[in-house]
């Protein structure tokens, strides 16, 4: 597998999203992307409380640890690679969790406009 051009959706480098949790469709720290991630793990989110329990209710759990899959399982505060379109759910539902803009791959552009990603930041913006 080879990923996609590590860029962000400022245009810029692709930043880390998170090494604890070791987060990322390669597991790299980075939400890097290729043709072969369905998911389109694209999007750095920092994990809150209401996401993870919406998450959880619609089929998704990100809290139990799964060690087979080395999971530790989240919890609020945890930067994670996400699912665009889990992202863009939440979003939809009201609980969208905030964003690093930096450490978002510009494919999440494919399912999520930039104004969402931009309206759920914690990061500046610099263009």
């Amino acid at each position: 597998m080879t990923p996609d051009e590590s860029v962000n959706v400022l245009g810029t480098a692709l930043e880390p999203c998170s090494r604890r949790p070791l987060t990322g469709f390669f597991r790299d720290g980075h939400c890097n992307t290729c043709d072969q991630d369905p998911g389109s793990h694209t999007v750095c989110a920092v994990m809150t409380d209401e996401f993870l329990a919406f998450s959880k209710y619609v089929g998704n759990d990100l809290t139990t640890p799964r060690p087979e899959y080395y999971f530790p399982g989240l919890k609020a505060g945890d930067r994670w690679c996400l699912c665009a379109a889990r992202f863009l759910q939440a979003h939809d539902e009201g609980c969208a969790p905030r964003v690093m803009l930096a450490a978002t791959h510009a494919r999440a552009l494919g399912t999520v406009p930039l104004e969402i990603l931009r309206a759920c930041a914690i990061d500046a913006e610099s263009d």
